[in-house]
């Protein structure tokens, strides 16, 4: 669903605001990104409050939610919208922001083959082959490939034919090694205290081959390395050392390098799913490209940086949501939609785009394929959800005018969700009510 409008957005209201909320339903919107100040508004729709009110009503204060009219500015909706809470895997609604913004929606992770030794005229290499991860969560078999992401990676195979053909390489005498030095060696995430964690069905590593599979190699690095000999043997290429782990020397010649999916692929195939393996992936290349290092913790803190730019301070310590230490609000989340809505950032409008494509869609796609099927909010709904063993949250856009965030902890979960489904149903029968709807008229 298209994103246009061209009415200015206003802002949201800050924390002393919110108080005359509670009192009164509505409040005035004073902008961050340039608006001329507070705004008279109009009280939000009959029955809306109420029906939002009576959906948390069971979860009491472990429940908040905040819904804003990006046309108007009109806060329809706002309950305990500023106490910090679990986003679970809307924090992948941070993660993907950032990394869309740094890297660029176009950008891409590399993973690169480096030689140390001679090519002779007739194409024999003697020495080492250095295969260099930069970060991609795709790399690996094609047909592991088309099985978990529809076919959008980067095959090893593919790689093998680059090299072949930028260096017409017909032997190998000596090894390729596989090269994980750009992230740490930490395979796991904060939640599982970085050791191997199955929620994200794989392990962490700058090369990463099928998700960090190590096979008989005892490492993701080594068993990359093995298979991209596997993959020239394949191709005629004879290799006659043994397949391994290492670095690569300084002095190493680059070969080739073959480019992942773009940042923008990769953001689509991290929120459809709601992928954790992605999106730790992702936290530790904005580390490694733009922080101290390639870790959770500079990924973190690039991310916590770029985000404060933003006026936003959510507690961040992944890039997927599974920690309990991840923590925000409503009103941060909503903060970040609007900005990425048209008429908010000016920076943010490509980010925006990219990102609101990529979400699921209600009762059609991803992990809200089966919620809210032959209500309004199907097919006019997109958002990210997110969900821990006591927390469910849904945030995102209705319509391309409302923005919304639930975010509900400690709870049972199928109950969260049919309260979030409520609401969003609430939320897109503002702009689908059940009467025949004309045709939309350009907004002025």
């Amino acid at each position: 669903m298209p994103l246009g409008r061209n009415a200015t957005i206003l802002a949201l209201a800050g924390a002393l605001a919110l108080g005359a909320i509670a009192a009164a339903g509505a409040v005035g919107a004073q902008s961050t990104t340039g608006s001329s100040g507070p705004t008279a508004i109009s009280a939000p729709p009959a029955g809306l409050e109420a029906k939002l009110v009576a959906a948390l009503k069971p979860f009491a204060r472990n429940s908040g939610a905040y819904v804003l009219d990006l046309d108007t500015g009109q806060v329809l909706f706002s309950e305990n919208a500023t106490r910090r809470r679990y986003p679970a895997s809307v924090e992948k609604l941070y993660t993907l922001t950032t990394a869309l913004a740094l890297f660029g929606a176009a950008g891409t992770l590399q993973t690169s083959v480096y030689g140390v030794g001679t090519l002779s005229p007739t194409g024999v290499f003697n020495g080492n082959l250095y295969v260099r991860g930069g970060g991609d969560p795709t790399f690996g078999d094609s047909g592991f490939i088309d099985k978990w992401y529809g076919g959008v990676g980067t095959t090893v195979v593919a790689l093998a034919r680059q090299l072949i053909a930028a260096t017409h390489i017909t032997r190998v005498h000596g090894s390729v090694v596989g090269d994980a030095s750009y992230f740490d060696s930490l395979g796991g995430d904060p939640a599982s205290d970085f050791l191997p964690d199955p929620n994200l069905a794989g392990e962490l590593s700058a090369l990463s081959f099928d998700r960090g599979a190590q096979g008989a190699q005892g490492s993701p690095a080594a068993h990359a390395a093995w298979e991209l000999a596997g993959a020239l043997r394949h191709a005629g290429v004879q290799v006659t050392g043994r397949s391994q782990a290492g670095t690569t020397p300084v002095a190493a010649q680059l070969l080739t390098t073959i480019p992942s999916p773009t940042i923008g692929q990769l953001a689509a195939l991290t929120a459809g799913p709601s992928d954790d393996f992605f999106a730790e992936m992702l936290l530790k290349a904005l580390g490694a490209r733009f922080g101290a290092g390639g870790t959770t913790a500079a990924g973190a803190n690039v991310m916590s940086s770029y985000l404060a730019k933003l006026g936003l301070t959510p507690q961040v310590v992944d890039g997927s949501g599974l920690s309990r230490g991840d923590l925000t609000t409503p009103l941060q989340v909503v903060t970040l939609l609007r900005d990425l809505s048209p008429g908010g950032n000016a920076e943010l409008q490509s980010v925006g785009q990219t990102l609101h494509a990529a979400l699921p869609v209600a009762g059609e796609t991803g992990t809200l394929a089966a919620r809210m099927r032959g209500t309004a909010a199907a097919g006019n709904c997109q958002a990210k959800t997110g969900t821990l063993s006591d927390a469910s949250d849904l945030a995102g856009w209705c319509d391309d005018r409302y923005v919304f965030a639930i975010l509900i902890n400690h709870c049972s979960l199928w109950r969260a969700q049919r309260a979030e489904d409520v609401i969003v149903e609430a939320i897109a029968k503002l702009a689908a009510p059940a009467t025949a709807k004309p045709a939309k008229q350009p907004r002025r």
